[in-house]
């Protein structure tokens, strides 16, 4: 018979470098999930990706047992990480903050492509070019 689920939660931490300190921790814990267990096996799983921010979809079953899918990055902090900026604008219509080239934009959709509701590489870049527009990152190209 197969387990039963009792919740799914989002969780975002850094690759390779997690710590059950707060904010992972207590969520973790509220849930039922050990977070040491979880941040061993998290941190061994994302080492590849060595401090960039992952997110991970937490399933937890009724025997307090869970399992944990890891997605991509955040599509904001790729866009950041590829225009070199800090942060998003906060009048994205008026101040923009940054620019990427039309390639930085592809790159970006192929790596989110598996995680969006898109069936093309072009649907694609039109999910990540919009929320460039919301960062007040502009498009080259």
């Amino acid at each position: 018979m197969a387990k039963q689920i009792t919740t799914q939660f989002k969780l975002q931490a850094p690759g390779g470098q997690a710590t059950p300190a707060p904010p992972i921790g207590p969520v973790l814990g509220q849930h039922g999930v050990n977070p040491g267990q979880f941040i061993q096996q998290f941190n061994e799983r994302t080492a590849q990706q060595n401090g960039k921010i992952c997110a991970c979809v937490v399933t937890v079953y009724n025997d307090r047992s869970f399992d944990f899918e890891i997605k991509s990055s955040p599509a904001p902090i790729l866009i950041k990480d590829a225009a070199g900026i800090a942060k998003g604008s906060g009048v994205p219509n008026k101040d923009k903050v940054g620019k990427i080239t039309q390639e930085q934009l592809e790159a970006i959709a192929r790596e989110k492509l598996p995680d969006l509701n898109a069936n093309s590489l072009e649907a694609a870049c039109n999910i990540i070019a919009g929320t460039c527009r919301s960062m007040g990152v502009e498009i080259e190209g």
